[in-house]
């Protein structure tokens, strides 16, 4: 019988403290671009789903979500969550350089920091206690391979992001890819990951360019600008174009056979729920999350499609 009551005052005790845990009180700060394309339009929606399924699932923790169209409003946002008393900060930064002076103070005032897909050029423990992203370099080289397999003689004519690091590490990857094929690279421009621009860049192209094979451009939403650039000018030179991201249309064209869109590799806006869940865990689980997490950057092709094809995404 003691041994009875001893065992459920000891369970007793451990359920208590396991609620004491769930009541401690966190607060973490999330700090993202603005919803100015698809992709930062899906980072948006998966940083505010997950927020409202964190405060349900932790009585304690107040998640605040904040968004800046650019850089120096973005400091401005890590700031003032900064005076709002945060236990962590989860940023997702527009442009990284800009923004590491504001980010390093927060991490010498002893908080938790996540930094998500968008590095500095230094990216080390004085800067960050994690570090969530995809594969960049793989993204391209994974496309690039495609292209000098699939095509190994093509003229290819490359849609570049924006003239930061992580579209480097894109571009790196990509010539890593075609290294020893025969494929040509005719020109190589900024597109900003913007549907707009890049429709832009490629009525350029058609213009200098009277034969093209293949587009890599970085980005889905480029992909979407550069398809309709090519429709408009009634091309039928271009064998198809490779972007990534992993869009819900993207993929649908994959699924659907679409020869313009024969394969996407993904990099996935959900990163930030990613380093959100893994942040959250730093404090009510107790389980190491520093270090670095890299997703894969996976060839989504038509045998695979269905397992990324998510209809109510808002990409």
């Amino acid at each position: 019988m003691r041994k009875r009551l001893l065992g459920m005052a000891v369970a007793m005790v451990a359920l208590a403290g396991a609620v004491h845990a769930e009541d401690k009180k966190v607060t973490i700060g999330v700090s993202i671009p603005a919803a100015d394309h698809g992709w930062t339009s899906g980072v948006v929606f998966h940083a505010e789903r997950v927020a409202k399924l964190l405060m349900q699932e932790h009585p304690g923790l107040n998640v605040i979500v904040k968004t800046s169209p650019d850089a120096a409003t973005q400091a401005n946002a890590v700031q003032d969550l900064e005076t709002q008393g945060i236990d962590a900060l989860v940023i997702l930064p527009s442009d990284p350089d800009p923004l590491v002076n504001a980010i390093k103070e927060v991490k010498s005032n002893g908080k938790f920091v996540a930094l998500v897909d968008r590095a500095p050029s230094v990216n080390d423990d004085t800067v960050r206690d994690l570090y969530v992203a995809g594969n960049n370099p793989a993204l391209g080289e994974v496309a690039g391979k495609y292209i000098a397999e699939k095509t190994p003689e093509a003229e290819v004519v490359i849609i570049r992001g924006l003239p930061i690091p992580i579209d480097q590490q894109r571009q790196d990857g990509f010539d890593k890819g075609i290294a020893g094929s025969k494929v040509k690279v005719l020109d190589r421009q900024f597109g900003n990951w913007n549907r707009d621009d890049a429709f832009k860049v490629m009525q350029d192209y058609l213009t200098k360019y009277p034969k093209i094979d293949v587009v890599w451009c970085q980005d889905d939403d480029m992909a979407v600008g550069v398809l309709q650039a090519i429709e408009q000018a009634k091309r039928t030179d271009i064998q198809y174009v490779v972007a990534g991201a992993g869009s819900k249309d993207m993929i649908k064209k994959v699924m659907d056979g679409d020869k313009m869109i024969p394969v996407d590799v993904l990099y996935p806006p959900s990163m930030v729920a990613t380093a959100m869940e893994l942040t959250a865990a730093n404090f009510y689980d107790q389980v190491p999350v520093r270090g670095t997490y890299i997703l894969d950057a996976t060839l989504v092709t038509k045998d695979n499609a269905k397992d990324f094809y998510f209809p109510d995404s808002p990409f």
